[in-house]
């Protein structure tokens, strides 16, 4: 574990160097500790791959001082374990009407597309980060035979709901925005709502199943096709 300073109020603990489900746990646990220690003179945690950005309250505390507590919250941290963490389940309408580049992927990786939609949907994924846009989260990892680079030249309007793979991450766009993912269906579930309450339904850190689903179904949930 290494901490250096990140900007004038926040510091940045690394916890590894490369993308697995334990070093997502030394992230998680990471973080419980140093909420706990920093109580009121945290403002903010950010976790993300492989490392926790922690910011502070500037007129409460110094650098040195956050320094001293982060390095004891985790010096005796057991992070080789699993954390708890929340399994989440989202609906997906698989269908080339919500997956512009389902055939395609599924012409490229030599499979049929029911294949691709059994080998998406029958594997768990882990919530490694949020970021890009409000919700936006990043999943892994994709199956190797269905993972795909990013479209050479981003669309310009991705919908809001849009499931998407690009090598071996996968993730729903949570809102309409541009995009260079591979899109292979939609999902009706909202993925960021400030009205709501948590306003997002994932959170880094838990698992993530994905439920096929029938064009009705998706309807019925509030899907959009436009």
């Amino acid at each position: 574990m290494e901490l250096h300073q990140a900007g004038e109020c926040a510091v940045m603990l690394y916890l590894g160097t490369t993308t697995s489900p334990d070093i997502s746990a030394r992230v998680q646990a990471a973080a419980t500790a140093v909420e706990r220690a920093l109580g009121e003179h945290l403002v903010d945690l950010v976790p993300s791959y492989a490392s926790l950005l922690i910011i502070y309250d500037p007129l409460a505390t110094d650098h040195y001082a956050v320094a001293e507590r982060v390095r004891q919250a985790v010096a005796g941290l057991d992070t080789t374990g699993e954390t708890d963490s929340r399994e989440i389940c989202l609906p997906v309408y698989y269908d080339p009407e919500t997956g512009a580049d389902l055939e395609g992927l599924a012409e490229r990786a030599g499979l049929s597309i029911q294949e691709v939609i059994a080998l998406h949907s029958e594997t768990e994924y882990r919530v490694y980060a949020i970021g890009f846009a409000p919700g936006f989260a990043y999943l892994g990892q994709v199956d190797e035979r269905i993972a795909a680079p990013r479209l050479a030249t981003p669309r310009q309007r991705v919908p809001r709901g849009a499931v998407a793979i690009a090598d071996r991450q996968t993730a729903v766009y949570p809102a309409e925005s541009p995009g260079g993912w591979n899109l292979i269906g939609r999902c009706p579930t909202r993925m960021f709502d400030p009205d709501a309450e948590p306003a997002m339904p994932v959170a880094v850190g838990d698992r993530v199943r994905f439920e096929p689903i029938s064009r009705a179904r998706f309807l019925e949930l509030g899907g959009e096709l436009s």
